[in-house]
């Protein structure tokens, strides 16, 4: 609970200036969910950062490579982040919305932005690139990332892990199922990539704590990252939702804990 002072006032004074379940809701059902900018989220919701800093690296190998594909570059706020692209960059991105924000990112940067589903083989030549990167992919397709690394290139990622956020996802579809828990898990990543001929450099996990300190943060998330609980809606989960914001805020922000790996792979 709040603390009180000894008056009563502030507390009361709290409450009323409290949004209510209502406005949460609403205010997060209106907020647009393309691309990966997760600044609505600020003082909403809280994340660690894994201690290999994705961005910064990723960066650190698109400065010396020659040509370079982003697998599901989402609205292409990760690749834009880097100083320095190659003189071939190319991006592939399955959602209209994230395709037509990504171009618009990119392409000033002098980066080709190709709309391909996700489930679909990429639209490129067998070792077109040499180095390919890409972050929180849907899946990670391991013969044809292989197949469009010229030899000696590089994969260098990063994935989400074995049981991601799953507090959240078990708050509302109930307990999963063992298998669902143990998919994503690096074992299972190293495997797929060995099976492609390619090589582990390296492989990394660590676990992060998330911190959801509104219902607001909770619902936009789930409309962004719509595969945490597929068919997500505000009235068909109302209910539950409705429960957590009272949860929130009689004992303090939800915590889950989001789970990421660092992949590195290399073609002979």
């Amino acid at each position: 609970m709040n603390p009180t002072s000894p008056s009563g006032s502030a507390s009361s004074s709290a409450v009323a200036s409290a949004p209510s379940f209502a406005e949460l809701v609403a205010e997060a059902e209106a907020v647009p969910t393309e691309g990966w900018d997760f600044s609505w989220f600020e003082g909403r919701a809280t994340e660690e950062r894994p201690s290999w800093g994705y961005a910064r690296a990723m960066g650190e190998r698109l400065a010396t490579a020659e040509a370079a594909l982003d697998i599901q570059t989402g609205g292409g706020e990760v690749l834009a982040s880097a100083r320095e692209l190659p003189r071939l960059t190319v991006a592939t991105e399955g959602w209209p919305p994230n395709v037509a924000k990504a171009t618009a990112l990119l392409h000033p940067r002098g980066a080709v932005v190709v709309a391909s589903p996700e489930d679909a083989p990429l639209p490129f030549g067998d070792a077109a690139f040499d180095l390919v990167v890409s972050r929180h992919p849907v899946t990670a397709h391991w013969t044809e990332i292989a197949r469009v690394l010229a030899p000696g290139g590089t994969y260098f990622a990063q994935h989400v892990g074995p049981s991601s956020a799953y507090e959240l996802v078990e708050y509302f579809l109930g307990p999963q199922p063992e298998a669902n828990r143990k998919a994503r898990h690096p074992d299972r990543e190293r495997a797929g990539a060995e099976a492609a001929g390619l090589e582990i450099v390296d492989l990394r996990a660590e676990r992060l704590r998330m911190e959801f300190h509104d219902i607001g943060a909770v619902v936009h998330f789930l409309r962004k990252v719509v595969w945490m609980v597929p068919g997500f809606t505000v009235d068909r989960y109302r209910t539950r939702l409705l429960d957590l914001h009272e949860r929130i805020a009689d004992e303090g922000p939800f915590v889950a804990h989001s789970s990421r790996h660092l992949v590195e792979a290399r073609r002979p």
